[in-house]
């Protein structure tokens, strides 16, 4: 699974409805050194140990195993992909009951990130999360459309990263995105 994320267009796996695998190679770069994908691995493996733990359940199963002092990322189908005709996207998440789940997160006291809404030359795909929710949303510079690039056009993506006022009043600094080669201070 690494090494097709690493190595596929815009690290999107896909399966044909025969179940095999038919996302095109990118090859427009070469990926990393193994090495020193085994050196990362092995410093995110100790960084993160006895600290997460990374499940795939239905939402509202960790919703309800959810606690305060928990953290809960989620990173539903965007709604601009996923309620469409393209059979490539799973089926998108029942919006209503997304925010009534996220509601309950709020009522809990658990702290959360959601991505799920974004913009590209102009254009909003998905309905964004109502203001009720109390959610901060920060637009994050995902690079160039490769949708956009191969119809001929250079638009940005940006993508949302909804942020629970719980966690929001946690962090001290207004949150910024940094480049790829910019140094933490």
């Amino acid at each position: 699974m690494l090494y097709l994320l690493a190595r596929c267009v815009k690290g999107a796996v896909r399966y044909g409805k025969s179940g095999n695998f038919n996302q095109s190679p990118d090859n427009r770069r070469h990926g990393t050194n193994p090495k020193n994908m085994a050196d990362n691995i092995r410093a995110i493996s100790l960084l993160l140990k006895n600290k997460v733990e990374f499940s795939s359940l239905d939402y509202h199963e960790i919703i309800d195993m959810a606690c305060p002092g928990d953290l809960v990322y989620m990173d539903p189908p965007y709604q601009g992909v996923s309620n469409t005709r393209d059979n490539r996207y799973c089926t998108g998440v029942d919006f209503q009951g997304f925010v009534d789940a996220l509601s309950i997160l709020n009522q809990k006291g658990v702290d959360f990130l959601v991505s799920y809404d974004g913009e590209c030359g102009g254009k909003a795909y998905g309905a964004e999360l109502p203001s009720g929710l109390r959610c901060k949303k920060i637009l994050l510079n995902a690079g160039r459309s490769t949708q956009a690039t191969l119809l001929g056009k250079r638009h940005i993506t940006f993508e949302a990263l909804y942020v629970s006022e719980g966690l929001s009043a946690k962090v001290q600094t207004k949150p910024t995105q940094m480049t790829l080669w910019e140094e933490v201070v």
